[in-house]
């Protein structure tokens, strides 16, 4: 895709990944606006980049995701790139002698996939009537070989895989894109309650900044699945020995 002269809405855009992504294309000239449920930060990252747009959205709330639609493709008719970024990661124990936290479970995949579903049918109608529209869908390395303490989050980035692959075909034959970003396991406020958990097993996330930079080289590429440093490893994988030694090792 072209990295400059977009205007480019994030879901997630405050914090993290989504942050690190809206920070990036800010700094190459695109109109960045970022989405979110938490004002403060969305606010306290506008302000550090001069510039960037934010606004209160819910993707767990239809309703507010299809205001959200009308409200910026009404103020940036020129808006041709969503990013699908926000997500939620709860560890989840099955196998507990405890009742599964079912709210828990509904947050995941109301965020991880039907949000995501929500954004794509809101956005779609205007993004097939705009030059160079994008769709990006971010996903994981954990979509191709899980981790089992998330085991509900690994199985929406996996949705997250099987539809942008299904959406991408659908999408042949109009003007819109679909790329899906598969980050590895990067140090952000995301999974930093579980770090200890899994640093035990000697491996470590990648650096915000380090991801960024690698994702961003990758985006200016005319691929459309995008694997970044670990996750390509996992991507390729799929079911052979690589895979199943390194899912030992991760749920070691």
């Amino acid at each position: 895709m072209r990295t400059t002269g977009n205007t480019i809405l994030i879901t997630g855009g405050g914090s993290g990944i989504g942050r690190g992504l809206a920070e990036a294309f800010h700094k190459l000239g695109n109109h960045v606006i970022i989405g979110g449920r938490r004002r403060a930060v969305l606010e306290e990252t506008a302000a550090a980049n001069p510039g960037m747009e934010f606004l209160i959205l819910d993707t767990i709330d239809r309703m507010s995701i299809q205001a959200a639609a009308d409200q910026v493709t009404a103020r940036f008719p020129e808006l041709n790139v969503i990013v699908n970024n926000a997500g939620v990661q709860r560890v989840i124990d099955f196998a507990a002698d405890q009742p599964v936290d079912e709210g828990a479970v509904a947050e995941e995949i109301n965020t991880n996939v039907l949000g995501v579903i929500g954004m794509v049918s809101a956005f779609l109608p205007h993004l097939k009537r705009t030059p160079a529209a994008v769709i990006i869908n971010v996903s994981s390395g954990l979509a191709f070989v899980p981790i089992a303490r998330f085991p509900v989050y690994c199985a929406t980035k996996a949705f997250i895989h099987s539809f942008s692959m299904s959406l991408r075909h659908q999408l042949r034959n109009t003007g819109v894109r679909v790329i899906e970003l598969a980050p590895p396991w990067v140090a952000t406020e995301l999974d930093s309650a579980h770090a200890p958990q899994i640093t035990n097993t000697g491996m470590k996330p990648m650096p915000l900044d380090a991801f960024i930079n690698a994702a961003m080289v990758e985006l200016a590429s005319d691929s459309e699945e995008l694997p970044i440093a670990g996750a390509k490893f996992l991507h390729s994988g799929g079911v052979s020995e690589k895979a199943a030694a390194i899912f030992a090792q991760l749920n070691r």
